[in-house]
């Protein structure tokens, strides 16, 4: 399938959870194949407020919100060629079209490409109703419904978590030939966790400027390109490539650019290094999340994925807030596994100690029962550091 489009129009698109969902499928196919360029946005909300006099570039399928680490809302536009070709691509590595499960909001990148893939297959989504909020019960039932000779879904790494701790929803999650993991950074031990639990688990990485995923489990996909700057920050390129922003030019310029050989880049927010040993590409976290304390520099992943292997943690953002003495002392908010004990700063420290340099170590500690998202998947770090005071 091939973008034919000869227009630049702009079709604002409710799309409601679940199978409500499903009313889009026909707006979509027709934007991929050349018709107006949709606008998605949560049924019952407002679509992302569009710069006055700002029309699409020519060949745009899509255009999709996205506030990245700075929560400035931006368009992304992208072309029904990149779209086709991440759907297409993504079933190549996954070996072969299947029937997908939409488990996310569908306004988002990750849940508009679940349709997207579906249009580009030819087949039919499911869809897990999502109305008072993703449930384990809410996901069994979608899975047993789902037909297709292969099957696949999307989540984000706080879904594979709930599912994890439901033993129906574990077994629903084997009966998939894969599941892709993103949004945000999955932590080994959550990995290991379902991999031990025979799901057939694929990280991912990406974002709207790349038509969603574009790196699995490390790898770009076979029309994506990866490389790292002299500041380890990671630029993506290949086929899946975003035209620029809606009505922002002077933002477009600053993070897309073309090289000597005519190739275009986006350039990210995230630092990234490859393995030579594996050939795999690492995200290390966002350049602008790292944490200087006491004049020591702390990558708050690091210190996460160390929470997240404690058996008492479910759910775990590391944030830098003021301190007078430190400069910024290293703050951590947790979500308690079901039935565990909501632990003590200190039984934190204890369990950390050793696997982490001491100025790593936590000086600060909330549990809450949900972390602020400012996406699907996407922790809100000014959200949760604000959640903190200043005070010792």
């Amino acid at each position: 399938m091939a973008s034919l489009r000869r227009v630049s129009t702009l079709r604002p698109l409710p799309i409601g959870p679940g199978r409500a969902a499903h009313e889009a499928l026909p707006a979509l196919r027709e934007a991929v194949e050349g018709g107006p360029a949709v606008l998605p946005y949560a049924a019952g909300g407002s679509p992302v407020q569009v710069p006055d006099g700002a029309t699409p570039d020519s060949g745009t399928a899509l255009v999709v919100g996205t506030s990245g680490s700075t929560g400035t809302p931006k368009l992304a536009m992208l072309p029904g060629s990149s779209l086709v070709a991440s759907a297409t691509a993504t079933h190549e590595r996954l070996g072969g079209p299947g029937t997908w499960l939409l488990s996310m909001p569908p306004h988002h990148i990750a849940g508009v490409q679940v349709l997207v893939r579906s249009v580009v297959a030819g087949t039919t989504p499911g869809f897990v109703e999502l109305e008072g909020g993703f449930t384990a019960a809410s996901f069994v039932r979608a899975a047993r419904a789902l037909g297709g000779e292969r099957r696949y879904t999307a989540l984000v790494p706080t879904q594979l978590v709930r599912l994890l701790d439901d033993g129906a929803a574990t077994s629903a999650l084997t009966t998939f030939d894969a599941v892709l993991v993103g949004g945000a950074a999955s932590a080994p031990s959550l990995l290991t966790r379902a991999s031990d639990a025979g799901v057939r688990v694929v990280t991912t990485y990406g974002m709207s400027e790349t038509s969603g995923g574009c790196v699995y489990d490390g790898v770009p996909l076979s029309v994506s390109r990866v490389r790292a700057d002299e500041l380890g920050r990671l630029v993506l390129g290949g086929a899946t490539l975003a035209t620029g922003y809606l009505g922002r030019p002077d933002l477009t310029a600053e993070v897309f650019t073309t090289d000597d050989d005519g190739e275009r880049w986006f350039r990210t927010n995230d630092a990234g290094h490859l393995d030579p040993a594996t050939g795999r590409w690492h995200v290390d976290g966002r350049l602008d999340d790292v944490i200087t304390t006491g004049g020591l520099k702390v990558a708050p992943r690091l210190v996460e994925d160390a929470l997240l292997a404690l058996p008492v943690v479910g759910e775990a953002v590391v944030v830098g807030v003021p301190d007078d003495r430190w400069g910024e002392a290293v703050a951590a908010a947790v979500v308690v596994r079901a039935g565990a004990p909501a632990p003590t700063l200190e039984q934190l420290r204890d369990g950390l100690r050793g696997g982490l340099a001491d100025h790593a170590l936590p000086r600060r500690l909330l549990v809450v029962d949900r972390l602020p998202q400012r996406g699907p998947g996407k922790p809100d770090r000014a959200g949760i550091a604000g959640l903190f005071t200043s005070g010792p």
